[in-house]
């Protein structure tokens, strides 16, 4: 042992750290069989088989690791961390660029799954690395961009690393640790389900280095970045929006088993392919930020039978442009006339999809529309006798408290898709003291593929509701988290066996009845 991992283990001995001396003989053990120096490999790696084959038997029938938890985050300069890429192909490398005030760090990789409930297993597992502390971050003025520009800690493999989601936790020896997330997407999803990781909403809300899409360094509207870099770590525990946004699903999905793909809405604007055959694809609980070629891809597989869901709101709202090698997320917002593209390329303009200078509501392809912020309201069920609910005992007017929230979708007479569509549930809520509601709904196109859109953003936090994890979930009950479960499981399940028009019942469509005149 180097005189480094010594060190880092007298400092998991001292009192009061969170790694224990067994802990970390254990972490030192497995990380002996990588390599050394900044070239990483991967250990612990699948025997054999298709890398690819992420919900297999044998990837499924694995045993999880409940260790994969932050125990203590310290201070933001502790530990932190970001990769220059936010999705690889099974095999790729990527780079990983680290800063800690400690000695010595370590880097282990977490797939996330069900696991029989422990929801990761420990993939790989880095040697003790030597810790610095990176030069400042520096701001691109024009657009108030802030990029670390740190040198690269690590090259990092992931030969041996199935497709799925993963969570790279960094250990300092101080005991504090952050998150990197990171996606080990799929070449194909001919025959899957698909699910959609957001990191171009990530890094839309990350304010790391002072500026966010929302706000800049003074905490003003007017002085937020209008391009936001993926060259510096996320805020906050690293991984904030996959763990409360995201997570949920993909353990939910793997635990039923039904076969599974993983991209990013970056990668699909790259390269649709991956689209091509998909069975279903599924965005999850905050996807806010799309290119026009990400929702010009998701309009045509729809169109050529795959089931598409839409599990949180304000889905597909914000028109983003990708630059620098697609590490830089584009949008003006409300000064679209500064954007360079403005006014002769109006349909790349970055601002909402809905406004000039080329509108197109999203609710053509979501079958809803985005409404308000902020809101709290119960969700009510509308059509209990709907595919979507069996088996969760709903009767028409049953209700769940806090399920609608903090922003929320409703189907809007004028801006539907050119498809009928059943509204299931209906909830009034009141929105900046407007009252109105949102809507859960369901549609079908001539390819047969359905189309589910929740109408709140906190559908997918409902999965952990009463379960302890992710906090009190904005007090949501037990009650409340079985029956998004159940309904979950219905759509996932129905949608993972083909075009859905074709194995469930057609939408009624209400509309008119629930709305009155359209």
């Amino acid at each position: 042992m180097d005189e480094n991992a010594e060190r880092l283990e007298d400092e998991a001995d001292s009192p009061g750290t969170a790694l224990s001396r067994r802990r970390f003989l254990g972490a030192v053990t497995v990380a002996g069989a990588c390599a050394a120096g900044t070239a990483l490999s991967g250990c612990d790696a699948p025997a054999g088989g298709d890398p690819g084959a992420s919900t297999g038997p044998s990837e499924r029938s694995r045993q999880g690791d409940p260790d994969w938890r932050l125990r203590a985050t310290g201070r933001p300069e502790d530990v932190v961390g970001y990769t220059d890429k936010s999705s690889v192909l099974p095999g790729e490398g990527f780079g990983l660029y680290v800063s800690t005030t400690s000695p010595v760090f370590r880097v282990s990789a977490y797939r996330v799954g069900w696991y029989g409930g422990a929801q990761a297993r420990l993939v790989w597992r880095s040697e003790t690395m030597d810790g610095r502390v990176q030069a400042a971050s520096h701001l691109i003025s024009a657009t108030r961009t802030v990029r670390a520009g740190w040198e690269r800690t690590a090259e990092v493999s992931t030969d041996g690393w199935p497709e799925g989601a993963y969570l790279l936790r960094l250990d300092a020896s101080s005991g504090h640790q952050r998150y990197v997330p990171l996606i080990v997407r799929s070449a194909t999803a001919r025959g899957r389900t698909l699910l959609i990781h957001a990191p171009a909403t990530w890094q839309a809300y990350n304010l790391w280095g002072g500026y966010s899409l929302y706000e800049g360094d003074d905490g003003s509207y007017g002085m937020r970045a209008l391009a936001v870099s993926f060259a510096r770590p996320y805020d906050s525990d690293g991984a904030e929006k996959f763990l409360v946004y995201e997570r949920a699903v993909v353990v939910l999905a793997e635990r039923l088993g039904i076969p599974l793909a993983y991209t990013t809405g970056v990668d699909i604007h790259r390269d649709p392919a991956v689209l091509r055959g998909a069975v279903s694809a599924v965005t999850l609980g905050h996807d806010e930020y799309w290119t026009p070629q990400q929702r010009q891809s998701m309009t045509r597989a729809r169109d050529a039978g795959t089931n598409l869901a839409f599990l949180g709101a304000n889905t597909c709202f914000r028109r983003i442009r990708l630059e620098d090698g697609d590490r830089t997320v584009v949008c003006y917002k409300t000064d679209y006339r500064h954007d360079p593209l403005y006014p002769r390329h109006g349909a790349l303009v970055t601002t909402d999809f809905r406004q000039a200078p080329d509108p197109d509501p999203e609710s053509s392809l979501t079958g809803v529309l985005y409404e308000g912020y902020p809101v709290n309201a119960p969700y009510v069920v509308h059509n209990a006798d709907h595919w979507l609910f069996a088996g969760t005992g709903v009767k028409r007017g049953d209700s769940f408290t806090h399920l609608v929230g903090v922003e929320y979708d409703r189907v809007t007479p004028g801006s539907l898709p050119d498809a009928p569509i059943e509204i299931v549930a209906h909830s009034p809520l009141v929105c900046n003291g407007r009252r109105s509601h949102s809507d859960s709904a369901y549609y079908t196109m001539p390819s047969g593929a359905g189309v589910f859109a929740s109408g709140t953003m906190r559908w997918v936090e409902g999965l952990m509701a009463g379960t302890g994890e992710n906090g009190r979930n904005h007090g949501m009950d037990a009650r409340t988290g079985a029956f998004v479960t159940r309904t979950t499981e219905n759509l996932l399940r129905a949608f993972a066996e083909g075009p859905a028009a074709r194995t469930r019942p057609a939408p009624r469509d209400n509309v008119r009845e629930v709305y009155g005149s359209t």
